[in-house]
Order: structure tokens, then sequence, then C-alpha cells
């Protein structure tokens, strides 16, 4: 839906809407929100409201702390809980310097300063994310266990899937909340779900990542329940990933489409397929960007540890489903919920454009199991493998010209300090693994 300011200062005044959240995120992809009393929307809708930047991780220094929030029109929207207590609205917002100038530690911009450079090239970005997460029970504090509270599998239902009416009112939740649900059901691990929504621009989309999670927590907790994004929570179990089909569209058309093309695709899916290769290694740092994300990223439970692309098969990173026409996609299957939407996308975009504007050609598709390949075989293939662990992803990063150009100099220095910061409070923990395996053995 398109508002004006007057449209929403009118839809406030009919809702009898009380107050409005006013939303942001900063670098690592952590959403935050100033509330303000409906009496203030005007101002704020007139780029008025301001906060302190240096509070927050990644923006600017305390002497140049005044912030600026900008909201998007198009994304007002009224949450649909708690409306007998009085009804709250929300505004996503891009953030801006005292000086009037888009903030360039500001994700949404970044993503946003990616898609003009697809525009100039005649490309819209169209995004599809499959969002996977866990539903934890809490102890009599409320504070979140690792019990999950169901023993179901891929696609079961009640009675093994107990928590079918969580899930059931957050796709209510989301519905009336504009999005269109594909698709809700039980994953393969105890305690685990995905929801799919319909595919967006890609603007669009890395907003509806930001709402989906707030709204699936929101949700969860109203259950008794804590629903978390960590891509692997559990030892033992598959981890949780969000695979991000991609389109391009030009001139009104899927640019990946090609009827006459070898197995329907047209060159500038090849290229674009092949930007994606070229960048994976560093890309990483942004589609799997916590110290955790990488055990996910372990063979034996279908999460991509190579990169690769196939027509057919789920092993490598990136896939073609069948459909095609309008459908005809890319997903790529090894980012996971942890991502800052913005970045990662603004990466995947930058990536395959690189391949369209430099025509860096796919490799060979791998039809067999990439995980059965020995390791001469993969490197006979010229598939490397994905970063083991974020501090390697974090210096692949580094190297890659493109990828830091894209962030730009403010948000690459904040970005990566941040992750060499998470990366060495991790690595000086002494783990239980390490008590159990060294304490007695040594």
């Amino acid at each position: 839906m398109i508002f004006t300011k007057e449209a929403i200062m009118k839809k406030a005044e009919e809702e009898s809407i009380l107050f409005v959240r006013l939303q942001f995120t900063d670098l690592t992809g952590i959403m935050k929100n100033l509330t303000i009393p409906i009496d203030q929307l005007e101002k704020a809708l007139n780029n008025e409201i301001m906060f302190d930047g240096s509070s927050i991780d990644g923006f600017v220094r305390i002497e140049e702390s005044d912030m600026y929030l900008r909201p998007d029109l198009n994304t007002f929207m009224i949450f649909p809980w708690d409306q007998n207590m009085g009804k709250v609205a929300r505004l996503i917002c891009d953030v801006y310097n005292s000086k009037g100038e888009s903030f360039e530690g500001c994700p949404r911009n970044i993503l946003k300063k990616v898609l003009k450079q697809a525009d100039n090239m005649g490309y819209t970005m169209y995004v599809g994310p499959e969002l996977e997460f866990f539903l934890f029970e809490v102890d009599e504090k409320g504070n979140p266990t690792l019990m999950t509270h169901d023993s179901a599998g891929y696609f079961d239902m009640a009675p093994n899937d107990m928590a079918e009416p969580a899930r059931r009112d957050m796709v209510l939740a989301l519905q009336q909340m504009g999005f269109e649900i594909e698709a809700s059901h039980h994953e393969c691990a105890p305690g685990q779900h995905e929801i799919d929504f319909r595919y967006e621009d890609a603007l669009t989309a890395a907003d509806n990542i930001m709402t989906f999670k707030l709204v699936v927590r929101v949700i969860a907790q109203k259950h008794g329940l804590h629903a978390t994004f960590m891509p692997k929570p559990i030892y033992g179990e598959a981890g949780s990933g969000m695979h991000t089909n991609i389109s391009l569209f030009k001139d009104g058309k899927n640019a990946f489409n090609d009827p006459e093309g070898k197995i329907g695709l047209s060159e500038e899916a090849y290229n674009f397929i092949g930007g994606l290769i070229k960048h994976a290694r560093g890309m990483a740092a942004l589609t799997n960007p916590t110290v955790n994300s990488y055990k996910r990223l372990v063979p034996g439970f279908e999460a991509p540890t190579h990169v690769a692309w196939s027509p057919k098969n789920r092993s490598p990173m990136m896939r073609i489903p069948d459909k095609r026409g309008i459908s005809t996609r890319v997903e790529l299957r090894n980012p996971d919920p942890s991502v800052n939407p913005y970045l990662s996308l603004a990466g995947n975009l930058a990536a395959g454009l690189d391949g369209i504007k430099n025509q860096i050609a796919a490799p060979e598709p791998v039809y067999e199991n990439v995980y059965e390949l020995t390791k001469a075989q993969r490197k006979e293939k010229g598939i490397v493998d994905l970063p083991n662990n974020l501090y390697d992803a974090i210096k692949e990063l580094e190297k890659d010209e493109l990828l830091m150009d894209m962030l730009g100099d403010h948000a690459r220095k904040k970005y990566i300090a941040a992750k060499i910061e998470e990366w060495d409070a991790y690595r000086s923990q002494v783990s239980q693994w390490e008590i159990d395996r060294y304490l007695t053995s040594i």
C-alpha cells in the first residue's frame, strides 16, 4: 500500500492509535526502536525526530551523535496484538545525519545504494526468503531453555507438533500485517519451524524479514514459548537456514528466464551465478555473520559447505528450482536467519551484478552429491569450501574489494570491528566440551 503523510495521519485518527514505533536496524542486524506518542506523529512524518547515534553499535562517536529518523511512509502498519490496551503502529526508518545526508552506516541505506545501481542497469531484484526458527520452553522465571515441547519432524502435525497453535497465530498476525503467507510447517528438528511468505522487491523483502522476526518472537511469548533465529542452538540437530530465492526483472520480464537456453536459463542468469560464486567466500561474513553460523555449516545436516551450484540437487551452495518463466530464480542456500537482511541482500545483489557487468562465466554445474565427492574430486571441479568460521569469513571479506566498497568506509570498519570483537570473545571462552575432553585426560 502506498501512503502519504495525510493518509497516515487520517488512518491514525480513525484507528485511535496511541503510540508509533519508529524502527531502524543497526549494523549487526538488531532492530532498534524509538516509541513516540501519537501527538508527535506529524513531527516524525516531517523527518524531525532525533536520536543519539552514539548509543547504537556501529553508528557514530559521541561528538557527532545527533541523527535523524526518516520514516518510509509505505512501511506504516498497525500491530494486531494487545489492541485492547491501545493500538500501536510502526514505521521503518532510514537514518540521516544532522546535515540531512543519508547516513552511510545505516544498513537500509546501503541496500538502497546497491538497488540504485541495479536500477541504473535496468534491473529490479526480487527476493523470497525462507526463514526457519526454533521454539523453546521457558523456565519458571520466563528465561528460555533448550527444551522443546514437541518430538515432531518434517511436515508432522498435531499431536506430535504441539506448536501448531502458536504457528497458526503467527500466520494470522502476519496476514493482518499484510504478509501473503504461502505455507507453514514443522521442520526436521524437534522444535523447528518454517513459515514461508511471498517474494517481494528486495527492500520490502528485507523489511519483511525484520518484521517477521519481531512477530514470531512476540506471538511465541504470548504462548509461553521463546522463539530464536539462532542458526544452530542444538548440537546434533539440523540448524536453521534462510534460503534466499533471488530473481532479477528487466522491462517487466524475468531476466533469468530463457526458454531457448540450456536448462531454461539466460546468459544473465549464468553471469549472476558466476558473480555469486566469485564472491561467495567474502559474502559469507554477511550471509553467515555470527560465530554460531558456522556450527550449522557442517556436513551431515543438509546445510551447504561448498561453493558450487546445481540445477537439481540441494548439496551445493546454490541450486536452481524447477519452475521457469516468471518463477525462474536462484536459491542461495547458505544464508541463515541471524543475518542483517539489508547487508546480506546488498551483498548478494552486488556480487550478481558484478557477474553481469563483467560477464563472469558460471562454473560447470554439479549434478553429484557434493558431500560424497573426495577432496581431490572437488579440487578437480574447482569447488572450494565456504569459510570454516567467522574469523576466516571476515578475512575473506577484507580481501573482497567489491564487497568492501559496497559497505563503504564507515560501515566496513565498524562491521569488521564488531565481528572481530565477537570472535575474540568467543575464542577466549572455555567451553564445556573442553572441560569434558581435557580436564581428566591431561
